[in-house]
């Protein structure tokens, strides 16, 4: 009797925002929430004026640019919603700083060696453009988002929009 091998789809998807993607080279740092706001799982993160950190977005630089919002050590605090998740202000964040991690990508295809850019502007004519998301392009006016020179795609997005994103080089520790 032969063998009858079985195949469950033809792709693998990435898993969750904020999931680290591959080990050992990665760099991850605990830092306290600051602002007022959730910081979820897989958003790009600068400092505070106090040393905290706060979510990206409107009106940023690629300089400010100080890592990843990781699902390190939290997990998302409903069961039957795992692709979501945060940290609250004044929780400790993992913040992952080099490496490989999954984030959502929220316009354009992402590919390997491929630009990564932050959102800073939302744009009305794109519904999932929100500032503070990682995107694949540049956004139509450049001024709305910018490119983070330390970072690249590792590969396309599943069908979820989790693509793995590599952060080469530690900026802003």
């Amino acid at each position: 009797m032969g063998m009858k091998p079985q195949t469950i789809g033809g792709t693998m998807p990435h898993g969750f925002a904020g999931s680290y993607a591959r080990q050992p080279d990665m760099i991850v740092n605990t830092r306290k929430a600051g602002g007022e706001t959730q910081i979820i799982f897989g958003a790009p993160l600068k400092y505070d004026a106090t040393g905290a950190v706060v979510p990206m977005g409107a009106g940023d630089t690629a300089a400010v640019f100080a890592g990843i919002a990781a699902r390190e050590l939290k997990s998302a605090l409903n069961y039957l919603d795992q692709s979501t998740g945060g940290y609250a202000p004044g929780e400790a964040v993992s913040v992952f700083q080099r490496g490989c991690i999954n984030v959502r990508c929220q316009n354009g295809t992402p590919r390997l060696g491929g630009a990564v850019y932050v959102r800073v502007s939302a744009d009305e004519s794109i519904p999932t453009a929100q500032a503070g998301g990682f995107e694949a392009v540049e956004a139509s006016t450049a001024a709305d988002s910018v490119k983070l020179e330390n970072c690249q795609w590792a590969g396309p997005a599943d069908s979820n929009g989790v693509a793995e994103l590599r952060i080469l080089t530690m900026r802003n520790a």
